[in-house]
């Protein structure tokens, strides 16, 4: 459950912003001035922080400022009825997620702590190598794939234009972390980064996210609310899954990205913006464009650099630093020092398709560590998917002679997988941990095996 950390001096509007989240299903925390919520922030962990910019003695950009101190992943929304646009860019600039202004409705709070939670920065991954160059890579992404190492490259050096970015690959693969990759290396990195997900939010209500709104352009509106757009004047905006974006609306989101302005809903006069946009999707765009789902003008005006981030099932060079570094962030958050993967597991990880890519790699290792009682992650300990495993005869490396090519010509697969087995387990006098470790197998695989092929009483 996400916990969250409500911060005003306002007894009606703290509880009013706790009865709703608690509605939502979050765990809230409330704190009647900031330097009782800096005292629990030290305390206790939150997933996200709502403060008021107003208090007494220590006020929102205060808290704002201690909280980034602390940690600076932690995203915090900050609240208030005195907003204009200058104080939203300060705020944004100081490392707030989101800048919200009284009054707003519950729904409005709901979708902003929602939208928070979806873009909040994966973990920075730390230096582990040194580019071929022989210059320090870069903190935030670990790889030694040699498609992975260029294109980063390629990244820092587009990364000081204005243009546009398109980056594609399937989900978990890290395009947020990319996109922020590319921020952190572009001249616009003291001005704002903003995100924004098109998916998690309705598409009624993601117009007047991006561009704001004027008081009284429609009902409820009773303050005008600063769009993403005028948040990241100056800075660059994350379009997340940009593919979700329901069609009439793109095409008042290619307007602006022609136009260098937009249109706050309700509002007379365009406002001009400085934005340099970064838009990630996980579908393939072309054939969107083909179902009549994704303007093609508004493609070529994203897609003038395009990335395509690969899977990691095309980079398994990268599985075992990757492993070995959620080991120790996860063993360190538990208390467990020294923990390392059996070669069996690595064989293991190494045939395993990924279909959530690295963030299921950062799910499972998060996993072995709390269920594993030793300091050797086995097979057993990964709860990988059986589905994404191919049948055990890839992954055979020291498995015994049992059937001859010859033989083998006359055999089915399911037979010689079978026949491997049989002998394997033959060769180990039926010890099923030591056979599946050979195979490159999980225990709970090698169980499965047997009960398809009539083996339990081998």
């Amino acid at each position: 459950m996400k916990r969250v950390l409500i911060v005003d001096d306002d007894d009606a509007m703290r509880m009013a912003l706790v009865d709703s989240l608690e509605s939502c299903g979050y765990e809230v925390t409330a704190a009647e001035n900031g330097q009782e919520a800096m005292e629990m922030f030290q305390k206790e962990t939150f997933s996200v922080v709502i403060s008021d910019m107003r208090m007494p003695r220590v006020g929102g950009m205060d808290v704002l400022r201690q909280i980034k101190k602390i940690s600076a992943q932690t995203p915090v929304i900050l609240i208030t009825a005195y907003g204009t646009v200058k104080t939203a860019v300060e705020a944004m600039k100081e490392g707030a997620a989101e800048f919200l202004m009284k009054p707003f409705s519950l729904d409005d709070l709901e979708f902003t702590v929602k939208n928070v939670l979806a873009n909040q920065m994966h973990q920075e991954f730390e230096q582990h190598r040194s580019d071929r160059s022989g210059q320090p890579a870069i903190k935030e992404i670990i790889t030694e794939n040699n498609r992975m190492l260029s294109l980063l490259t390629m990244m820092r050096n587009v990364a000081k234009s204005k243009s546009s970015v398109l980056i594609q690959g399937e989900s978990g693969t890290g395009k947020e972390l990319m996109a922020r990759y590319i921020y952190l290396h572009s001249g616009r990195k003291h001005k704002p980064f903003v995100a924004i997900n098109c998916a998690a939010i309705p598409n009624n209500l993601l117009e007047s996210e991006m561009f704001g709104y004027e008081k009284g352009a429609f009902t409820g509106a009773i303050q005008r609310k600063i769009g993403k757009f005028e948040m990241a004047d100056g800075g660059t905006l994350l379009l997340d899954e940009i593919s979700e974006m329901d069609i009439q609306l793109q095409a008042k989101l290619l307007r602006v990205l022609q136009e260098g302005e937009v249109d706050r809903v309700g509002g007379k006069q365009p406002v001009p913006v400085d934005v340099r946009v970064i838009a990630t999707t996980n579908i393939d765009l072309k054939k969107a464009i083909e179902m009549k789902k994704f303007r093609q003008d508004l493609y070529f005006r994203l897609n003038v650099i395009p990335v395509v981030i690969p899977p990691l099932r095309d980079r398994k060079e990268d599985i075992p630093i990757l492993a070995g570094y959620f080991l120790k962030k996860y063993g360190a958050a538990s208390e467990k020092t020294g923990l390392s993967l059996s070669p069996a597991a690595l064989r293991l990880m190494g045939i395993y398709t990924w279909p959530g890519n690295v963030r299921e790699l950062e799910n499972v290792m998060e996993r072995a560590v709390l269920i594993c009682d030793e300091t050797t992650i086995e097979p057993e300990h990964l709860g990988l998917d059986e589905t994404e495993l191919p049948m055990v005869i890839p992954a055979i490396q020291d498995a015994p002679a049992a059937i001859s090519p010859a033989q083998m010509e006359n055999m089915t697969l399911r037979e010689v997988e079978k026949a491997l087995i049989i002998e394997t387990l033959n060769k180990v006098q039926g010890n099923r941990t030591k056979a599946s470790q050979i195979l490159g197998i999980s225990v709970r695989t090698m169980r499965n095996k047997l009960h398809e092929y009539n083996l339990e009483d081998i």
